[in-house]
């Protein structure tokens, strides 16, 4: 079983976080959402309080939509709205062709690059996270170390209370799954467009480092401008993120 919040009443949306995160990325919007949703937060296997795969699957996005199609049936529940942000849209997407999604709201989503972007080093900045995380609670408590610390995922890093970045960072250090499934991410593209019946919304953070807006677009597929947003755009606008997602799911 993954590890889940749940919120709200009315139609089941499914919330996924991006690559070395964990559910604590939707806290800005949450209470929002469930004010017109059934809404339901989850740790990806590996991340947050997940346990990560046993069965040494490699965690392509197509084997963790899997692992939420199975955390679905645990709950009770069939076809749901999906929303994920960058590799959780991904994830989105690859429920949408197995056909568990009755919409698709993608922030930022991975995959969409013209060919598989290849490995890029990233175990000695998670290696240097995990030297600092003593002093990072006392760094991440001023306006200025959290702008230090995340300003290449968030537009207004100081929107981020100390407590949030605090998760955020120890997330990205500490999660098992990160190195395998930010591997299977990095070479891979995105593929099956025409199997996805669902609606799907595409946001695109206007200020985001690290994912570019692809220059085509898919018929049929909505695509919007998250406004003043960066990369995990749910602190830098709460507002505008929970009108996309409740537009998308409607």
């Amino acid at each position: 079983m993954l590890n889940y919040v749940r919120r709200g009443r009315g139609e089941p949306l499914v919330l996924i976080h991006p690559l070395g995160a964990e559910l604590v990325v939707w806290e800005p919007v949450l209470e929002r959402v469930a004010r017109e949703r059934d809404v339901i937060a989850l740790d990806l296997p590996g991340f947050g309080a997940s346990s990560p795969l046993q069965n040494g699957a490699l965690p392509t996005p197509q084997v963790l939509a899997g692992s939420v199609a199975a955390f679905l049936d645990e709950v009770g529940l069939g076809r749901v709205h999906v929303a994920g942000n960058s590799l959780g849209g991904w994830v989105a997407l690859e429920l949408a062709k197995s056909g568990r999604a009755l919409s698709v709201a993608g922030l930022c989503t991975a995959g969409f690059w013209k060919r598989p972007l290849g490995p890029r080093p990233g175990a000695d900045m998670r290696r240097l996270g995990r030297a600092l995380m003593p002093v990072m609670p006392t760094l991440l408590r001023s306006e200025r170390g959290r702008r230090l610390v995340l300003k290449g995922s968030i537009a207004k890093p100081d929107l981020v209370p100390p407590a949030a970045a605090e998760r955020l960072v120890r997330a990205y250090v500490t999660s098992p799954g990160f190195e395998r499934a930010n591997e299977a991410m990095r070479s891979a593209v995105f593929s099956g467009f025409e199997q996805i019946r669902a609606p799907v919304t595409l946001a695109w953070g206007e200020h985001d480092r690290l994912v570019a807006r692809p220059r085509t677009t898919v018929p049929g597929w909505r695509s919007v401008t998250l406004h003043g947003c960066g990369h995990i755009p749910t602190w830098d606008n709460p507002s505008q993120v929970a009108r996309v997602l409740l537009l998308a799911s409607a």
